[in-house]
């Protein structure tokens, strides 16, 4: 590409009074006219905040990244972005992922960019940062934020998130003190980076590098280590080389690419939130991705990840294993080998050569954690729109339950009566929260993993049948039937559910079933009023008037929409 075929040469390299503008406001910032003119111009959009933790080292990364850009011969602006913490951000950051995805787009489209390098890896931040350059459509590459560090506590190694759940559960049933919980405190978490357990961060990372959009192996390595530096500045070098290619993300983001992101979520053990996000992004890409394609691939690919929380072991231990390259290795029988990566002309170069150095970690083909894919898509009248299910993460003796529900209409009300006696909840029960969707929510929170009510932990009790049209996070476990679509909040059936109903559950029947008849749901329905809206202005008023359902990503429906946006006029 000649220097005056670059995107940004509308900026600077024209004759007129705007690029004289331009150059001079470029000579404001410190910048000499041969440190930028005819070279391409990256943008680094960079997520860190003091108040993300899986993103407080993303600041140096931003430097290796930059590093790389001029190694290149490339000329790199950084652009703060929003950060979407996930352990911070109220009511949930996927109020705010569409935000993040707009920002994203608009700044690669209003400024004289050329490329970009994005930073992201808390859940959100990478749906949002890659829905938004797709949208763009310029040459980009997802440099991940890498996993922390794996836990430790006395002498047991700890999973973020997953063990979070499990001793808070173990402190409700008396089995540990106060004393050991703060000890817990300083243990869960001790480095820069996202969860180290296959919960949603590294899911979505692995989403990334399956769709070709990383460089290879990036989506596993700890954060806090020195191959991640040298992969940000690769990164940084790579970004450069695609410009000048012009290998835009719309030559990346093919429906094969997309296919294969979803058998990879699957084989992994995935969170059940990279169903809403790849949708999601593959809408953008326009790409039409369904429920029924998670289902169809989950049948014909096994998990082979011995991960928390579906497994055993921790990502440090996956990346030493081999980490993705080694891991899609063995999945060559269901991946589209001949399409292009940011890094390679095709998947099967990229592939070429990589070996799994720890079996226990990444199974083979021939002894897998389970036979078919990690999440499950339920149907019935209770979701006629869908469901999903980790059923990898249940107790298998609840995979086909008939119970009795016991019926929340939102979470506040759940968490001041779960333990009231006078419920009188057991073990068959089937606990029902509604009030918890995109609109309902609002934003989708992750309340889907209900707690167990305390005198059933005393009991021993750890699994049961909870159903919500909330998400839940990627490093929760349980027999949780998520992201019933449509929600209860636009009167979908779980609406009509009553304390007493019986719901029945069959996994392997794909099936979700309200055992109530049609003319009593008919009756239930007429006597339904739609709650009153959340929002009135405002951010929160854009969000309930654009939303869609979980079954077609949550995304806004102007931006998921055919349509095409011109570039501005430089002037």
């Amino acid at each position: 590409m000649r220097p005056d075929e670059l995107r940004s040469h509308q900026w600077y390299g024209t004759d007129g009074l705007r690029s004289f503008s331009h150059r001079a406001r470029t000579r404001q910032l410190g910048y000499l006219p041969e440190e930028h003119l005819g070279k391409p111009v990256i943008a680094v959009l960079n997520t860190w905040s003091d108040i993300n933790p899986c993103h407080v080292h993303l600041r140096d990364r931003a430097q290796a990244v930059k590093r790389g850009v001029w190694q290149a011969g490339g000329f790199p602006l950084e652009f703060p972005v929003s950060t979407l913490s996930e352990t911070f951000q109220k009511p949930t950051p996927m109020l705010y992922r569409n935000l993040l995805a707009m920002e994203t787009e608009e700044l690669l489209r209003s400024y004289p960019v050329d490329g970009a390098v994005l930073l992201g890896g808390c859940d959100k931040t990478t749906p949002a940062l890659l829905m938004g350059a797709a949208s763009a459509d310029l040459p980009a590459v997802f440099v991940p934020a890498g996993p922390m560090l794996p836990g430790h506590w006395r002498n047991e190694v700890l999973g973020s998130g997953t063990d979070m759940w499990k001793y808070w559960d173990d402190k409700r049933a008396g089995l540990i003190g106060d004393c050991e919980l703060a000890e817990l405190e300083s243990g869960l978490a001790r480095s820069p980076g996202h969860c180290m357990t296959m919960g949603t961060a590294s899911t979505l990372t692995a989403a990334a590098e399956a769709l070709g959009v990383t460089m290879p192996g990036a989506s596993s390595i700890p954060a806090v280590d020195s191959g991640h530096d040298r992969m940000a500045a690769a990164s940084g070098m790579r970004i450069v080389e695609l410009v000048r290619q012009d290998l835009r993300l719309s030559k990346l983001l093919t429906p094969e690419a997309y296919e294969d992101a979803v058998a990879t979520v699957l084989a992994l053990g995935g969170s059940t939130n990279a169903v809403i996000h790849l949708i999601a992004m593959a809408g953008r890409s326009g790409v039409r991705l369904t429920l029924d394609d998670f289902d169809r691939i989950a049948r014909t690919v096994p998990v082979l990840a011995n991960l928390r929380p579906g497994g055993q072991y921790l990502m440090e231990d996956f990346h030493f294993a081999g980490g993705l390259p080694a891991f899609l290795a063995q999945l060559t029988d269901v991946l589209h080998l001949e399409r292009p990566t940011v890094a390679h002309d095709t998947l099967r170069e990229q592939l070429a050569g990589a070996v799994v150095h720890n079996p226990e970690v990444i199974r083979p083909r021939t002894a897998p954690l389970a036979d078919e894919g990690g999440v499950a898509v339920l149907r019935g009248n209770l979701c006629p729109d869908g469901a999903v299910i980790k059923h990898i993460a249940a107790e298998p003796h609840l995979l086909r339950h008939t119970g009795p529900a016991v019926v929340f209409d939102d979470y506040r009300q759940m968490q001041r009566t779960i333990n009231d006696p006078a419920l009188g909840i057991t073990a068959d029960h089937v606990l029902v929260l509604r009030g918890s969707g995109p609109q309902g929510g609002p934003g989708m929170p992750e309340y889907g993993m209900l707690p167990i009510p305390d005198h059933l932990l005393k009991q021993g009790v750890r699994d049961m049948v909870r159903i919500s049209d909330a998400r839940m996070s990627g490093t929760s476990y349980g027999t949780c039937v998520l992201h019933i679509a449509p929600e209860s909040h636009v009167g979908g059936p779980l609406a009509l559910v009553r304390t007493g109903d019986l719901i029945t559950l069959d996994v392997e029947a794909r099936s979700l079933h309200l055992d109530v008849s049609e003319a009593e749901l008919a009756r239930r329905r007429e006597a339904w009023t739609p709650p009153p809206a959340r929002y009135g202005r405002g951010y929160g008023a854009l969000y309930s008037e654009q939303i869609t359902q979980a079954d077609t990503g949550c995304d806004f429906a102007f931006l998921a929409r055919e349509g095409t946006v011109p570039d501005p006029y430089a002037g």
